[in-house]
């Protein structure tokens, strides 16, 4: 005779709080503890003679060991953990072996520990903002996605009136990529484009960096309380955010806080600014804002781009300056903004965003604020530190390019287990508030576009990124936005809030930056694929209690098709994609409709090969 263990933390009846926990909220854990016969299955649960003990450690701390309880299951324990912070657990049962996670965090009996059990706990206080669960983001590069009017003359600027054309992507003659080529977008166009985005269900704008810079991605940010010239003024955009909150649109900005342009009113490199930089002078006002190795040609820079001059976040007067009453924070906040997304949040000390949280918070408690972070933000380790942002004094949320990745490897490989691997995880780590919270992309400025991904295209350099070869063919675009709906499916319907990267849900194409900034073709409009959007918005919009909050389940998965269920209470929503060339058989009970078809289907459902759906009880 012999015995199997059953440990799932994502199962209640084995962790009685799925996910993160507050500090001091009681944790109960259970083993359950199944015998096996020779020639039988698991048979009922039964209490065995040997001792097992929890071993749990804080991140940085030792390990400790707590006797659990014998039951009749198999064995329990209940705790208080009352510190924040990051921890790892596994099990050890005397004279049997380890429990410890395996990729699918299922624990597995062993002899040895394998990858443990990871535990996050928060502040009991920490809350993320409910106006933004259930929504639908949009992104928009402001100056490829609409134009109203003409652009104003300014020195250095390339004003482009070709909508639409390849953006300039070859260095000059000093071998820099000025990005200072522009097409025009602004707000004006934008404020027009706005019933077009309430059709499509968007119910927040992310816009990248609106603030006056020297070139077209304005992440070299030359001023911080003006808005560029070319996308309009301060009225201009506060009028913008003003007609978008009527059509029940927030706004958030992107806010760029670890370095700024060379070519600023901080730094003024080339003295185009009246006022003295902290380039030109160590009297300056702003020169502690920088870290100089050698005053004044060199400096910190980041990722070592000269143009990008590193702030020092240690500088009482830059704090202030960004975090004080009239600060760069507070300010944009009462022009009406909702929240900010943090660019390069990794290179942000942890006490610069408790110091950004709280002054954002202090402003507007309402506010949501988004970190740049391209892996599991509860254990990241950033600069050789364990980073803190999921803790209750940081973050409400991070970009969810894990999830991205997921989605991309399944719909290309047809294997489901990464996808499903990667969703367990984020369950499993982070705070219930944090995961419906979550922004979940499939591109973004920084990467190729979702559809040029899926069309399985690769080029070898920018000038191959350039020619018409590296656009789909009609044929394989079609495939490929088949593809792309599909992977919006599940980008719409799995935890957290999806980010519509402007133009996706026209079939835009384009590889690397910047390539995947082109600007939003009106002309010609893929009316199909739009639809498609503006279907899945509204099956969030009319089932907003399960896509807000409501747990996911994971009901079956294999051979490429899965099927989940998004629940709140009494409702459920179920999801189903057969990503795969077999037809599957779904039993049911009772009548469900199909809610991209509008299709009623009682106690079964023929699944054809590459077949996905959205079923409610009818």
């Amino acid at each position: 005779m012999s015995f199997s263990i059953y440990y799932n933390p994502l199962d209640e009846t084995c962790k009685n709080i799925v996910g993160a926990i507050p500090e001091g909220k009681k944790l109960q854990l259970n083993l359950f503890c199944y015998k096996q016969e020779a020639d039988s299955c698991d048979s009922a649960p039964f209490a065995p003679k040997c001792d097992a003990f929890l071993c749990i450690r804080k991140d940085g701390q030792a390990m400790r060991h707590y006797p659990m309880q014998k039951t009749d299951f198999g064995w329990t324990i209940s705790l208080k953990i009352k510190a924040i912070g990051l921890y790892f657990y596994h099990f050890f049962i005397h004279n049997v072996g380890y429990i410890s996670s395996d990729h699918a965090v299922k624990g597995i009996l062993s002899g040895q520990v394998h990858e443990e059990f990871l535990l996050t706990v928060y502040e009991k206080n920490y809350r993320t903002p409910d106006w933004f669960k259930g929504g639908l983001m949009y992104q928009i590069f402001p100056d490829r996605f609409a134009k109203s009017g003409s652009m104003p003359d300014i020195n250095g600027r390339i004003q482009r009136n070709d909508w639409g054309a390849i953006p300039t992507f070859s260095p000059n003659e000093q071998g820099k990529v000025l990005n200072n080529d522009f097409f025009g977008g602004n707000f004006k166009g934008i404020q027009e484009k706005l019933p077009y985005l309430k059709e499509l269900g968007v119910t927040t704008i992310y816009f990248n960096p609106i603030f006056e810079a020297a070139s077209n991605h304005r992440y070299d940010t030359s001023d911080y309380m003006h808005i560029d010239p070319f996308l309009g003024t301060k009225e201009d955009f506060e009028k913008l955010v003003k007609e978008a909150k009527l059509q029940g649109i927030s706004v958030i900005l992107d806010g760029v806080f670890n370095h700024t342009g060379d070519d600023s009113v901080y730094f003024n490199k080339y003295g185009h600014y009246p006022n003295v930089g902290a380039f030109q002078s160590k009297d300056s006002p702003y020169y502690s804002w920088y870290s100089f190795e050698h005053f004044p040609d060199k400096y910190s820079s980041w990722w070592g781009i000269d143009i990008l001059p590193e702030l020092n976040e240690n500088s009482k007067e830059y704090q202030n300056f960004i975090f004080g009453e009239n600060g760069v924070l507070k300010t944009w906040l009462k022009s009406g903004i909702s929240g900010y997304r943090l660019d390069v949040a990794d290179e942000l000390p942890d006490f610069f965003l408790k110091k950004l949280r709280d002054s954002v918070k202090e402003a507007n408690p309402d506010a949501i604020i988004i970190g740049e972070v391209w892996e599991d933000a509860s254990d990241k380790i950033s600069y050789s530190h364990r980073r803190e942002y999921l803790q209750g004094h940081e973050l409400d949320s991070v970009m969810n390019y894990p999830l991205k990745d997921g989605i991309i490897h399944y719909i290309l490989s047809g294997n489901n287990d990464d996808l499903l691997d990667t969703l367990r995880h984020l369950i499993d780590h982070y705070p219930k508030q944090t995961l419906d919270s979550l922004m979940n992309i499939l591109g973004t400025h920084d990467t190729p576009r979702i559809l040029t991904v899926l069309g399985g295209i690769s080029c070898k350099n920018k000038e191959e990124m350039a020619c018409e070869k590296a656009l789909l063919s009609p044929k394989n675009k079609k495939i490929a936005i088949e593809k792309l709906k599909i992977a919006a499916l599940l980008q719409f319907t799995l935890p957290g809030v999806p980010c519509v990267y402007y133009g996706d849900e026209n079939g835009m194409e384009g590889h690397a930056d910047p390539f995947c900034r082109r600007c939003f073709n009106w002309n010609r409009l893929n009316q199909d694929l739009i639809s498609y959007y503006k279907t899945l918005g509204k099956i969030r919009k009319e089932n907003l209690a399960v896509f807000k909050d409501g747990v996911f389940k994971e009901i079956y998965a294999k051979d490429g098709f899965i099927v989940y269920a998004r629940k709140k209470g009494t409702q459920s929503i179920y999801v189903f994609v057969n990503n795969s060339s077999k037809p599957f058989l779904l039993n049911f009970k009772g009548k469900y409709e199909d809610l991209l078809t509008q299709k009623i289907h009682e106690n079964k459902r023929n699944i054809k090969p590459y077949e996905y759906g959205i079923f409610k009880k009818h």
